[in-house]
């Protein structure tokens, strides 16, 4: 029995780990970033419905004075392998930015997709 989609991110920062979920939205722009430990932001976006993910978009931001800047952004899209059980999706990430060069570290995984 496959439950609704669901996109699980880790995200950690100066040793302090975060879990950020996404659903499927069939808008993604009121989704909003979520800050981590005041020097990035990260947003995770899965557009698409319970029976099907039309895409995953991944944003990961350096917490700028003036806003938010882009360091990353990651596009994902269809086949998913169709699994109930957790799917690795990204790997392990390793993002740098800022002037003392400040490391953000993520992995993703994908659950719950359709065959």
């Amino acid at each position: 029995m496959f439950a609704a989609p669901l996109l699980r991110c880790h995200v950690t920062y100066a040793g302090s780990t975060q879990t950020i979920e996404a659903r499927p939205v069939a808008d993604p722009y009121p989704v909003a970033s979520v800050e981590i430990g005041g020097r990035f932001r990260f947003k995770a976006v899965m557009v698409g419905d319970a029976a099907h993910v039309d895409y995953i978009k991944l944003y990961t931001y350096l917490d700028a004075r003036r806003q938010p800047l882009l360091i990353q952004e990651a596009k994902y899209l269809p086949p998913f392998k169709a699994t109930a059980a957790p799917v690795v999706l990204t790997g392990e990430q390793h993002l740098y930015a800022g002037p003392a060069e400040r490391e953000l570290i993520y992995s993703c995984t994908l659950e719950g997709v359709q065959p």
